[in-house]
């Protein structure tokens, strides 16, 4: 070994080694060429195992080198940069400072692996001053030039974020879902139906991909069982997002027959006799590119998802496509140059407030390679700066896909950490307050005829009162079955429409300490016949006031638009009160308000004949006027069908 000069094992490359590193003579002891023989010997076989991937066999005979030449300053810096390769970044800095210990001068050469190193470890300012140390050397050639640049940044970043984001103790504690979800194989790919019940997720079997579903069953999750149905084949199904509802299955498959490209994406809907065949979105949404990555919004009409398609910003960026009226998707919309880099964007996941989307990206700066983000909707077409979901969430390593429940506080995601089951186990944990989404309730019912009780499909919309933005459109399936969230914190207009029916109209008023999470509620429609009558529940007056306030231009603009579609429809318009006050006064203030309705539909072109207004006061209560709940029953306007 005297004559083969040892030098630090070659995983070391790694860390950009090989990029004009030197050793100097001054002011140093340590020579390679004098170490022990036989210590030089067994770190040999090291070199060979470390070269072969057998890191662990390497680590044993270092060890065994260390015993015969404990001053083997090689031989610890070696050992450290197996410990980085294996992301166990403690022992690798305890390695590196060993090493420079031993022989300052000589370790120097090793200073920006030794910072990577101390970053893995979450100590950026120790990181900073070491690679700033590296630096300093006036002998580097301009790749490790660029290469202590790079990670100087990150360190920098890593410190900016940490000053402008403080924790307030936040602990970063992810938990494993355990034997049930989680094996010696790979689980990967989360998704999550609303209510948290159901999980479903990717398990990789001898480089075979196959969908699994588990139930959670009082706060555990149920031993984890293929798809039923024929979603999952002997072709590798991928990344994939279950619908909030659970009913539609969007994923990735690759290499299939009748595939545009590599990697395409395609659906799958739940049957009673399990998932059907997979059935490919087809060449609008697919390209000869790479599509993967989808995520459906909550009411099913976006769908998310990553392509090298071009038209891009960079390598993958994040596109959606929406459902048009006729049940296809559209053209595919870049999310534009907010969110899409030079870089690579993927794993996007819309959260079911419907606003908050989550995604990975090694364009934005971070902590280096792929870091995890969120940005928020602004408006139809637009989304804020992203921001970066900050350490210990995001490491110096890879970070892949994130998922967050309803509740906006439980996070999952798929993790090689030390002390998983094998490979990439599933996990969650606790988001901090600052980047969490808006905590989501949901309203789920049927919609059906209010005289003979069939099921009607029909379409549930949900405006934002304020703002009077249409939050979510969707359709009920064909038994009338339908799902909406309601991200809290906002006063909704809940509506539902169906040709040949009076509308059906309710208000959600949710504030962020909502203690419940789902809503069941089941709606009756009236066929338009002469006598039904609805309750107008997104008509609104302040008190003693008969001015129509501005969240209720979306319902009246919606009893316009029922007007014009039947042109042969006459009603009234009722006013009701509470019988708080005096009676002449409250029959007045009716009469007012039910004016006010019907003035408004003639100033939007419906003609006044087929209009007729009157008030009746508080001489037609629905609820006792003894409780505050009775009197906001009874201060009611009140739609009724004259004639047809």
């Amino acid at each position: 070994m005297r004559n083969h000069r040892i030098k630090p094992l070659p995983v070391l490359l790694f860390f950009l080694f090989s990029l004009g590193m030197f050793h100097s003579s001054s002011a140093q002891w340590y020579d390679p060429d004098k170490v022990n023989k036989k210590a030089g010997e067994v770190y040999g076989q090291a070199y060979t195992e470390a070269q072969a991937g057998r890191y662990a066999e390497s680590i044993q005979h270092i060890n065994e080198s260390i015993v015969l030449e404990p001053r083997f300053v090689d031989a610890y810096l070696s050992r450290a940069g197996i410990y980085a390769n294996l992301k166990d970044y403690t022992s690798s800095v305890r390695d590196f400072e060993t090493a420079l210990k031993l022989d300052s001068v000589y370790a120097k050469t090793y200073l920006l692996p030794y910072s990577i190193s101390l970053a893995g470890t979450g100590n950026f300012r120790k990181a900073l001053n070491a690679v700033n140390e590296f630096l300093q050397n006036p002998k580097l050639n301009p790749q490790s030039v660029k290469a202590g640049n790079y990670r100087k940044s990150t360190y920098a970043f890593a410190l900016d974020y940490e000053q402008s984001h403080p924790q307030h103790n936040y602990i970063f504690a992810p938990v494993n879902l355990g034997d049930s979800i989680n094996t010696a194989d790979l689980e990967y790919f989360p998704s999550l139906t609303i209510d948290g019940k159901k999980m479903i997720f990717t398990r990789r079997v001898h480089d075979d991909e196959d969908f699994y579903e588990s139930d959670l069953v009082d706060g555990h999750w149920s031993r984890a069982r293929p798809l039923g149905g024929r979603v999952n084949t002997n072709l590798n199904e991928g990344a994939q997002n279950v619908s909030q509802d659970g009913q539609l299955l969007v994923f990735t498959g690759c290499n299939y027959p009748e595939g545009e490209g590599s990697c395409d994406l395609y659906f799958s809907i739940r049957t009673n006799n399990g998932w059907s065949e997979a059935q490919n979105l087809g060449p609008v949404v697919n390209t000869e590119a790479w599509e993967s990555s989808p995520s459906l919004s909550p009411d099913k009409k976006d769908l998310y998802f990553a392509s090298s398609r071009p038209g891009g910003y960079g390598g993958r960026d994040i596109w959606v496509t929406h459902r048009q009226s006729n049940g296809k998707w559209g053209t595919p919309q870049n999310l534009g140059p907010a969110v899409n880099t030079s870089g690579d964007e993927s794993c996007p996941f819309l959260h079911a407030d419907n606003q908050t989307l989550y995604f990975n990206s090694n364009g934005h700066p971070g902590y280096g390679l792929t870091d995890l983000f969120l940005t928020r909707k602004i408006n139809d077409t637009a989304w804020s700066q992203p921001e970066n979901l900050g350490y210990p969430i995001n490491t110096i390593d890879d970070e892949g896909s994130l998922i967050v429940a309803a509740d906006g506080r439980t996070a999952y995601y798929a993790s090689d950490k030390e002390g998983g089951k094998g490979g990439l186990d599933l996990y969650s944990f606790p988001l901090r307050e600052d980047i969490r989404p808006i905590r989501t309730l949901w309203v789920k019912g049927k919609v059906f005829d209010k005289k003979t009780g069939g099921g009607l499909p029909c379409t549930v919309e949900l405006t934002d009162l304020v703002s009077r933005r249409a939050v979510s459109r969707l359709q009920t399936d064909e038994a009338g079955n339908y799902l909406v969230t309601l991200p809290v914190g906002k006063n909704y207009a809940f509506n539902v429409n169906r040709k040949g029916y009076l509308f059906f109209s309710d208000n959600f008023s949710l504030s962020a300490d909502a203690a419940d999470s789902e809503y069941i509620k089941n709606i009756p429609l009236q066929p338009i016949t002469a006598g039904a009558v609805i309750v107008l529940k997104n008509i609104f007056f302040d008190t003693k006031e008969w001015q129509l306030k501005p969240a209720s231009i979306s319902e009246l603009d919606k009893l316009a638009m029922l007007l014009f579609e039947n042109p042969n429809l006459k009603i009234e318009i009722d006013g009701h009160t509470d019988n708080v006050g005096q009676p002449k006064e409250n029959l007045q203030l009716s009469i007012n308000r039910a004016t006010a309705v019907v003035e408004y539909l003639v100033k939007k072109g419906v003609n006044a004949q087929r209009l007729a207004a009157k008030g009746f006061g508080a001489t037609k209560p629905i609820a006792d006027n003894s409780t505050e709940n009775g009197r906001a029953m009874n201060r009611r306007t009140e739609l009724s069908v004259v004639s047809n």
